[in-house]
C-alpha cells in the first residue's frame, strides 16, 4: 500500500512528505526520515504520515525510531488502516495478533480494486483459481447446486464457477472490489462482509471457497467453524493457503500475510469436522519476482460426527516420535 495516497490536508506537509518519499526511493533513508519527522511537525495527528515515517527509519536502521512510528500511527488510528500493528509484530515489538486488521484488508483492496485482474493474473502469474477448480475435478465434484465464494473479490473465482453452479453468492469486505464484481454479473447475490466476523445465518450451501483469502487470517478456527455450520453434510471447502516448513504453526510475513504450516491445516480441518479430500503443493503467484508457495485443499463435512471431537496437537515432522517396536 502506497502510504502517501493519504492526504495530510495541509498541500505544504504533502509537499514535503512527497520529497521524503522520494529520498527513500532512491535509498537516502536516514535523510528522508529526518524530513518526514520535521513534516510531523506540521501535521502531528497524520496516522499515514507516522506509518511511513515508520518505513523509513527501519529502512535507516532505526528499529526503536520504527516501532514509536508505528505505535503512534496506531494510537491516532486504533482502526489501523495502515497496518501498523503487523509492521510492530514483524519487528518483535508487539504480541501476536490472531489476524490482518479489517480496516487495512478494506483499505488494502479499495485502493486495489481498479487494477487488481490486470495486477494479479497478468503481472504476478495468479493461479488459485485455476488450481482449486482442478483439485474440485480431482475430488470428483463437478457441479454444484449453491455456491458460497468467500472473500469473492473482484469474481475471479467465480468466473470459473458459474458454468458449473446453478447459484453463487459472493461476500467481501471491499465495496471496491464488490463493485467490480457486480459488473461482470458473475453472481446471483452479492453483500459486504468482515470474514472474522461471519456467520452463516441462515445460508447453507453444497461448497464454500476462499481463494487466496485466508492467508489474511492467522488463526482458522472460527472461520473453519462458521463454514462448517453453513455448509451441508458431505458439502465440500475448497480453499488456498500460503505455507511454510519452519516449526510454527503459523508465520507472518514481511508482506503481511500469513503462511501455515501444513499439519496445522490438517489440524484444523480435522477439529472442525472435515475430511481432506485434496491437498497438495502448488505455486500460487509471484511475488517480488519469486514463486509463492501454498496449498490448495478441498475438504468434506463429515456426514456423521466423529467420536473424537479434538484434533490432535499441532507437531511438525521433526517432533514426530519414533514408531514403537
Amino acid at each position: 500500500m502506497n502510504s502517501m495516497r493519504f492526504s495530510s490536508g495541509d498541500l505544504v506537509a504533502d509537499r514535503r512528505a512527497e520529497y521524503a518519499a522520494m529520498l527513500h526511493e532512491h535509498g537516502d533513508h536516514a535523510a528522508a526520515a529526518e524530513l518526514m519527522h520535521e513534516t510531523l511537525l506540521l501535521v502531528p495527528d497524520w496516522a499515514a504520515g507516522w506509518y511511513r515515517l515508520g518505513e523509513m527509519r527501519e529502512a535507516s536502521g532505526d528499529i526503536e525510531g520504527a516501532a514509536q512510528a508505528w505505535r503512534r500511527s496506531l494510537r491516532i488510528d486504533p482502526a489501523d488502516r495502515m497496518g501498523a500493528a503487523l509492521k510492530l509484530e514483524l519487528i518483535g515489538a508487539a504480541s501476536a495478533i490472531d489476524a490482518v486488521p479489517s480496516a487495512f484488508v478494506e483499505t488494502l483492496f479499495d485502493q486495489y480494486a481498479d487494477r487488481f485482474d490486470a495486477s494479479l493474473v497478468e503481472r504476478l502469474g495468479y493461479r488459485a483459481p485455476e488450481l482449486i477448480m482442478a483439485a474440485l475435478q480431482e475430488a470428483g465434484a463437478e457441479r454444484f447446486a449453491h455456491v458460497i465464494d468467500l472473500g469473492c473479490g473482484t469474481g475471479l473465482m467465480g468466473e470459473r464457477l458459474r458454468a458449473v453452479s446453478s447459484f453463487i453468492e459472493g461476500n467481501d469486505i471491499s465495496r471496491g472490489m464488490l463493485k467490480k464484481a457486480e459488473t461482470k454479473r458473475i453472481y446471483d447475490r452479492l453483500w459486504r462482509e468482515d470474514l472474522q466476523t461471519f456467520a452463516p445465518g441462515a445460508r447453507r450451501a453444497d461448497l464454500a471457497v476462499a481463494a487466496d483469502v485466508l492467508i489474511y487470517l492467522g488463526a482458522l478456527d472460527r472461520l473453519l467453524d462458521a463454514v462448517a455450520a453453513m455448509v451441508l453434510p458431505g458439502g465440500l471447502f475448497a480453499f488456498s493457503v500460503e505455507s511454510h516448513d519452519g516449526p510454527e504453526p503459523v508465520l507472518l510475513r514481511p508482506s503481511r500475510r500469513y503462511a501455515h504450516h501444513r499439519a496445522f491445516v490438517e489440524a484444523q480441518l480435522v477439529r472442525a469436522g472435515f475430511e481432506i479430500e485434496v491437498m497438495r503443493s502448488a505455486t500460487l503467484r509471484q511475488d517480488r519476482g519469486e514463486p509463492v508457495e501454498g496449498l490448495i485443499v478441498v475438504a468434506r463435512l463429515a456426514l456423521k460426527p466423529t467420536v473424537e471431537t479434538f484434533a490432535a496437537p499441532f507437531v511438525t515432522d521433526e517432533e514426530q516420535p519414533a514408531a514403537l517396536n
